[in-house]
Formats: C-alpha cells, structure tokens, sequence
C-alpha cells in the first residue's frame, strides 16, 4: 500500500472543499461520453469526472484523482465496483474519515 500520497474519502459535500488534493470516491454510473463520466455520488450530487474510463463501466466506480471544483474529479484510477454496492456505508465511511475519527485514515 502506497502511503506516499494518501487519497481522502470523499462524498459530493466534501469534494468542494478539498478542490487541489487527492480524494477517492464512489459514484453511480449516470452517463459517460469521450473523456468523462457524470455520476452520483453516495450522497446524491451529480459530479463529472474527466479522464480515460474503463470500457466497459459497471454501475458502480470507484474514482482516486484529484479534486477540480465542488463537483468535479480528474480521475487517475478508475476501478469498477459492480452493479450492487450499499452507497449509505460508503457515504457514512466518508463522514467518519473527515470527522471525529479523522486521523485513522490520514
């Protein structure tokens, strides 16, 4: 595991306010064209994320690139996560790593 530069768990809420920095995240799959994808994240925001996606993508992904805008990802690893994925855990994953148990995960 690469520690280097870790990337931080983030929902639409957060990606705003980590816009230059490296995050992770899951989106479902809305719509993708050339060069981007717009998903919703586990807290229900449409977000764009702009880089060479998989082909093809599952309905669920897993993003890690850095954070543009507050609805915006340039991605660097896309992994696909399946069609079935639980977005509430994911979603309350993110409130712990950026809140009260924040430093176990940076």
């Amino acid at each position: 595991m690469d520690t280097s530069s870790p990337s931080a768990f983030v929902n639409g809420a957060l990606l705003g306010r980590l816009a230059g920095r490296k995050v992770r995240t899951v989106v479902q799959v809305i719509g993708s064209e050339i060069g981007s994808v717009v998903g919703k994240t586990t807290d229900d925001v449409q977000i764009f994320v702009r880089g060479s996606s998989p082909a093809p993508l599952t309905t669920y992904v897993e993003v890690i690139g850095i954070a543009e805008s507050d609805n915006s990802i340039r991605a660097e690893t896309w992994t696909n996560f399946g069609n079935t994925f639980d977005p509430q855990n994911f979603n309350e994953l993110c409130k712990l790593a950026n809140g009260e148990f924040k430093h176990l995960f940076m």
